[in-house]
């Protein structure tokens, strides 16, 4: 999806504590372009490129979550993991889309999974979480919109970009992925020329000196 050069759209899945992280320092400081929060599937976006998520590789996964509980005391974001995790997110992703992705139903459910740290794979959670955003039937308004079509819509759209992981800013066309590279995203954006040097140039085509066999993307279905 096209772009203009005054917003910047956020993909995210729900699963990822990083995505939290990213959101909230959004939601506290401006950023300077305004925000299209997109909602993806991370498993799908995995599955494409052949990768595994962090907290799928076990030696990692630890890591992962003492990172995200040292991130978040540092900026002084709210922060307590899930009762699991991985967990399935999908069905509240599929709330957000049919919520037309406000800002109000990202907040509100992030907030209950990684603020509170609630099962949103719970129907007796998510049902909680719908009626905040005044939502009586949260399975009946998902029905009703199609969200499930347009989170594979979503999901597509994003890696035809080239987008491989969440959280991902792009602003311009350029991607930038992770919580830790929302600074860089924000120097770039008080200097368009940041990938202009020399150096930075030099990265486009800097050949690939030995790779590893690896199965092929999976398709797009």
């Amino acid at each position: 999806m096209p772009q203009d050069e005054t917003s910047a759209t956020f993909y995210f899945d729900t699963v990822s504590p990083y995505a939290y992280l990213m959101w909230a320092a959004l939601q506290r400081l401006p950023f300077g372009r305004q925000i299209r929060p997109v909602p993806v599937v991370f498993g799908a976006i995995l599955a494409h490129w052949g990768q595994l998520g962090p907290a799928e590789v076990g030696a990692k996964r630890l890591h992962t979550y003492r990172q995200c509980q040292w991130l978040a005391a540092r900026e002084n974001i709210p922060f307590r993991f899930p009762p699991a995790h991985p967990f399935r997110s999908l069905e509240s992703l599929r709330l957000i889309a049919a919520l037309d992705n406000a800002e109000a139903a990202i907040t509100t459910v992030f907030d209950a999974i990684f603020a509170v740290g609630l099962d949103v794979a719970s129907p007796g959670v998510l049902a909680d979480i719908g009626r905040k955003l005044g939502v009586p039937d949260v399975p009946a308004l998902i029905a009703a919109s199609d969200a499930g079509a347009t989170l594979r819509e979503n999901t597509g759209a994003a890696i035809a970009r080239g987008v491989f992981g969440v959280p991902t800013l792009v602003v311009d066309n350029e991607l930038f992925w992770g919580f830790d590279s929302l600074p860089m995203a924000r120097e770039y954006l008080e200097r368009p020329g940041l990938f202009e040097s020399a150096e930075m140039k030099r990265l486009v085509d800097l050949p690939v000196g030995v790779s590893r066999k690896r199965p092929p993307p999976a398709q797009q279905s």
